[in-house]
């Protein structure tokens, strides 16, 4: 859910997923459908593998109760206003005994870029962060929807500098040059994996992680209060 550019849902098609890859922005989702093409041509993908692009609301998902067994909603409830709806709605779509990996922004890293800009946030920002999330909230929001907490980390510390950086020089200022410098380290790491920068990630990520990571499994037997949330409507 809120796949973006698509990035989670490309590492999952190769790993033989059969994919839903569910954004509001229809540009994104035409740009995920081209690329999800340009990996079966370049023989990416295993026959028994599929992607599908669908545009949807998070409140609304177009999907019957227990239809996935895997779901990810990185970097998305932030920006959602009613976000105990959404985690809802993901938890009726999640099969009995099916597993979630939700991420946000860290409490610290995003409080700090709040702190040095408005921009970056709701209201001023379309489709800005409308919260910060401390762990405890979060995890009392997944068992308030009936889904059992498994565990939890943080991620990607070498981007908490870059979100810091962006934010003093202005969210919108791509082309300042130091912004464009780090962002191609950025680049650098995610395309070769060297091994100095994935040594210092694992380092920093306790400490100056840029996003919680919490994982969360639906139970065999759950509530029908807490398993229905709205209507299904029909796929987009």
């Amino acid at each position: 859910m809120g796949c973006g550019a698509g990035r989670h849902a490309f590492e999952s098609l190769r790993r033989r997923g059969h994919v839903v890859a569910l954004d509001m922005s229809q540009e994104e989702l035409a740009n995920v459908l081209a690329t999800f093409a340009a990996m079966v041509d370049g023989h990416e993908v295993e026959p028994d593998a599929s992607g599908l692009p669908v545009r949807s609301d998070a409140l609304l998902l177009p999907f019957p109760d227990d239809s996935f067994d895997r779901i990810i909603a990185s970097e998305v409830l932030e920006h959602l206003p009613d976000d105990t709806a959404a985690l809802a709605e993901l938890a009726r779509v999640l099969k009995p005994g099916g597993t979630m990996a939700v991420t946000v922004p860290s409490w610290f890293v995003e409080k700090l870029c709040w702190k040095l800009s408005d921009e970056y946030h709701a209201p001023k920002a379309v489709g800005g962060h409308v919260r910060i999330y401390k762990r405890a909230e979060l995890q009392a929001k997944l068992a308030g929807v009936g889904l059992e907490s498994k565990g939890s980390h943080r991620a990607h510390s070498l981007h908490s500098p870059y979100w810091w950086l962006k934010c003093a020089v202005g969210p919108a200022n791509d082309g300042h040059k130091l912004v464009k410098a780090y962002h191609r380290l950025l680049v650098w790491d995610i395309v070769k994996g060297p091994w100095i920068t994935r040594f210092a990630d694992r380092l920093l990520n306790p400490l100056l992680g840029k996003s919680i990571v919490l994982y969360a499994r639906k139970p065999e037997q759950m509530a029908p209060a807490a398993a229905k949330h709205g209507e299904v409507t029909s796929a987009a």
